[in-house]
């Protein structure tokens, strides 16, 4: 097995991600890296950048006087995600999963430190301040309990197969994310980590009795957590019937489907969106798939979500792959990210449609917003660096053959 350093000499030389994308005169069987999910990933940001300028400009205009406020903080993220990139391409996933317990003490740390020091935004402690930058630890709670957990399932996978210890064990930890994280208030994020915790250990083998009493634990915890918080509890009542106060509780979902009804199936046009000219709240944010849905009609969000599904599909793909080569973290990894973004991308899109109460969830790699954008980079590139490091393996195991 060559050392880390001789690969990635091998990849920059011979099959580096951004010579062979600009060049593309190799064969697909000599990639080093999947071309499509990089393309895809590419893509939904750069739609991100040019949909946050659309929907951003009339509300940046009103609060600070100056329409490409937004844009330009959207641009210092686009340049972060560059950094994260480069960092996260060249390091291991060996190094991940060696250091998965670390990171998740760290991001343990920070979210008490939210809750001690945190910079409270409409009603909701969930950001840590860093000078002008806030961050959104919760964000970054997603992507490290994802680690975590795939390298639990690597070292405890057959105590998790055969009794409930090894089942309940990381359910634990999860609890006590959860708390921390309900105690900003996010249920959003906590539903998304519950999810993509079911789902790993449902793919892991978990027994089918120990999979099923946590579904139901947690859909009853999910119900006491909406009946005892009274604006919780007008979410789910205001989605089953939004236009029952159209002007008060249901003020945000009606202006979004009104922005779907106007969309029709080709749209008004990029930048002709009525809703996002401060009718629509969050129109940048939690509901810019409304002002995607008014400007680009029908057909765009069909382009969208098929696109949001490539990658997700893509990256339940390369778990299959890297299970079958014995790469077990790396396989897991994949599966948690394909369930993250896939979920995640659904309640987004169910809350502005009226078929979901309102998550506060980011539409992955479209919305603004510093913390979600950068994680969900990370995520893309873990899978870019999955599937090249399980290439590289195939191509070294075929040389040592010859």
């Amino acid at each position: 097995m060559a050392s880390d350093s001789s690969q990635l000499k091998l990849f920059e030389r011979g099959s580096g991600l951004w010579s062979k994308w600009l060049g593309g005169s190799q064969s697909s069987a000599n990639q080093l890296y999947d071309q499509p999910l990089l393309a895809a990933v590419l893509s939904l940001i750069a739609f991100g950048f040019v949909m946050v300028m659309s929907a951003s400009m009339p509300e940046a205009q009103s609060l600070k006087d100056d329409p490409f406020h937004f844009v330009y903080r959207h641009t210092f993220y686009l340049a972060g995600c560059v950094v994260i990139a480069a960092v996260v391409l060249r390091t291991p996933m060996a190094t991940w999963q060696k250091y998965s317990p670390l990171l998740l003490l760290g991001v343990f740390v920070l979210l008490l430190a939210v809750l001690v020091v945190g910079t409270t935004v409409n009603g909701a402690k969930r950001w840590l301040s860093v000078g002008p930058i806030r961050i959104q630890v919760a964000e970054m709670a997603k992507l490290v309990f994802a680690i975590y957990l795939s390298g639990y399932l690597v070292r405890r996978l057959q105590e998790v197969r055969e009794n409930a210890k090894g089942f309940y064990k990381p359910i634990a930890v999860f609890a006590l994310y959860a708390l921390l994280i309900l105690a900003q208030p996010d249920l959003g994020t906590v539903v998304v980590l519950f999810v993509g915790t079911v789902g790993l250990l449902f793919l892991a083998g978990a027994r089918l009795l120990d999979f099923f009493m946590l579904i139901f634990a947690g859909v009853m915890a999910f119900v006491a957590l909406v009946v005892l918080e009274p604006y919780r509890m007008r979410r789910v009542t205001s989605f089953m019937d939004p236009w029952e106060d159209p002007f008060g509780t249901g003020y945000q979902l009606t202006q979004s489907l009104m922005a779907y009804g106007a969309g029709d199936w080709v749209g008004r046009g990029l930048g002709n969106s009525i809703q996002k000219l401060e009718y629509l709240p969050e129109a940048h944010t939690d509901f810019i798939f409304a002002v995607i849905g008014e400007e680009l009609g029908f057909i765009g969000i069909v382009v969208v979500l098929t696109v949001l599904l490539f990658v997700a599909l893509r990256a339940i793909r390369l778990g299959n792959e890297c299970l079958g080569l014995d790469r077990a973290f790396e396989g897991y990894l994949a599966y948690a990210i394909g369930i993250w973004i896939c979920f995640q991308t659904v309640v987004n899109v169910g809350a502005s449609i009226g078929m979901l109460p309102t998550k506060g969830l980011t539409l992955p790699f479209i919305s603004y917003g510093g913390s979600s954008l950068w994680v969900m980079t990370n995520a893309a590139c873990l899978l870019l660096r999955i599937d090249y490091e399980k290439r590289l393996s195939q191509v070294q195991a075929v040389q040592g053959r010859l």
